[in-house]
């Protein structure tokens, strides 16, 4: 059954650790033993959860942003305003009007993302589109506000999640070899040193700064691929 043929009542797993499962799961049908993973966002998130949880699954580490793991107590903590007012969309999302703006203006509101997100990347219409044919996906609205509100605590985490959830609000160190990156140009979250994550990296570690915004992989393709190379030879 694809998800087009759930019924609307039928619950959308919207927790952290729903999305490493999912991975691990693909691992497993796939038959790779140990990957290398490497990510941005909601990709560094759900590869800081596996190498954090099942290290015995992950043989090194590419992560944007540093350590991603989503502390639901330091989500409720505010922001400087001008800090809250990039995140403007996650509160949108909290009102059924922002459902209903996700719903109607998926195709314009990604690109609008990906503009102020990567403020001086020149991507083409085709290279967008090729993203965003994956915002038709039936479960595409509920996913994505189902879990930018459970970040601030107005979705409750699901019972069959709950052990994983407490390790994980535990901020568990990484220990695999892991190469963090940051963009120099990403307006969310200003480049460091990888200083201020260090400590949650206990295993082989570099940080590098890449001159792009917030989609590395995309924006500084070569760079990333290079970071995963030299990540496995850590």
């Amino acid at each position: 059954m694809d998800s087009s043929e759930r019924p609307a009542s039928t619950p959308r797993n919207v927790d952290q650790a729903a999305f490493a499962l999912d991975i691990i799961a693909l691992l497993d049908a796939l038959k790779i033993e140990r990957a290398i993973l490497a990510g941005y966002d909601w990709g560094s998130r759900t590869g800081d959860i596996i190498a954090a949880l099942w290290p015995q699954r992950v043989k090194a580490l590419v992560s944007v942003t540093g350590y991603l793991i989503t502390n639901l107590a330091a989500q409720q903590e505010p922001l400087p305003p001008a800090a809250e007012n990039d995140w403007w969309y996650q509160y949108y999302f909290d009102t059924e009007r922002g459902v209903l703006g996700l719903t109607k203006y998926r195709y314009d509101f990604g690109l609008f993302v990906w503009k102020f997100n990567s403020p001086h990347w020149k991507f083409s219409t085709e290279t967008y589109d090729q993203t965003a044919a994956a915002f038709n996906n039936p479960d595409y609205v509920t996913i994505v506000i189902g879990n930018y509100r459970w970040r601030q605590g107005l979705y409750p985490a699901e019972p069959e999640y709950a052990s994983l959830e407490n390790k994980l609000q535990l901020a568990p160190a990484i220990a695999v070899p892991t190469i963090t990156v940051d963009g120099k140009q990403d307006p969310f979250t200003p480049a460091g040193n990888g200083s201020a994550d260090r400590a949650k990296f206990t295993g082989k570690y570099e940080h590098r700064v890449f001159d792009v915004g917030h989609n590395v992989p995309q924006e500084a393709p070569r760079a990333f691929a290079q970071a995963v190379i030299d990540a496995d030879r850590l």
